[in-house]
């Protein structure tokens, strides 16, 4: 007996496309430098060169504690949601009950059920490594900003000084570039949902949220307020 229809493995494999295409167009693509992931990486390192420039770095500071915050807090989360998602694995028939009654719940087989459930523990299980990375990488930078002497006038110390600064700011983007991949996954596991009631919800679902991420990063408001210049 098949476990899932062939509707669900075209659902599915266009899933996987979706969320390995996404992640070359906006990290790996000629169209990534345009991307508000790739354009808030350069201000990273803005960031850094101000940085350098401060004798008192408590600015600095505070703002990469409330980065690690907020990575603390996804990487939480996504443990919250494992948890209740294996604890679904313990009341499959309630919930195959439940699902069936619904307008437009389908019938689905027990294995099935608990095969999609499994993924969304893949899924959250991704995202929590990569926000706790996140996290560790996040307390790297922060190390790498208190030891980054001030700038100096003599121009090899000055040098040192920037390659410090350098060095913590490219820190600070891979911290970000793993935030970005947890966030991600966030959000495509709310694509994934939709399988649990249907196939052909799970392929909408998959392309709303495609659409909608792709905009964020190369149509949003976020991204055209980068591009605001000076005015007069």
């Amino acid at each position: 007996m098949e476990v899932f229809s062939p509707a669900d493995y075209v659902a599915l494999g266009f899933f996987v496309v979706a969320w390995i295409g996404y992640k070359i167009v906006v990290e790996h693509s000629r169209f990534a430098e345009q991307s508000l992931n790739v354009m808030m990486n350069n201000y990273r390192h803005v960031w850094m060169a101000r940085m350098l420039e401060r004798e008192l770095r408590i600015v600095d500071t505070t703002i990469m504690a409330t980065l690690q915050n907020g990575t603390a807090f996804f990487a939480s989360t996504s443990l919250i949601v494992i948890g209740g998602a294996l604890a679904l694995l313990r009341s499959t028939d309630e919930v195959l009950t439940l699902v069936a009654d619904l307008p437009f719940g389908l019938q689905t087989t027990r294995i099935a059920w608990e095969l999609k459930v499994i993924g969304i523990v893949i899924i959250f299980g991704y995202a929590f490594f990569k926000f706790s990375w996140s996290y560790r990488l996040f307390n790297y930078a922060a190390i790498l900003i208190g030891a980054t002497p001030a700038a100096e006038k003599d121009r090899a110390a000055d040098a040192a000084a920037r390659a410090a600064a350098a060095r913590a700011g490219q820190m600070a983007v891979v911290a970000g570039r793993h935030f970005n991949r947890g966030q991600r996954a966030f959000f495509f596991a709310l694509a994934y949902l939709g399988w649990f009631l249907s196939p052909y919800l799970f392929f909408f679902s998959t392309a709303a949220v495609l659409v909608v991420m792709a905009r964020r990063q190369f149509s949003s408001e976020a991204r055209a307020a980068l591009d605001v210049r000076e005015r007069d």
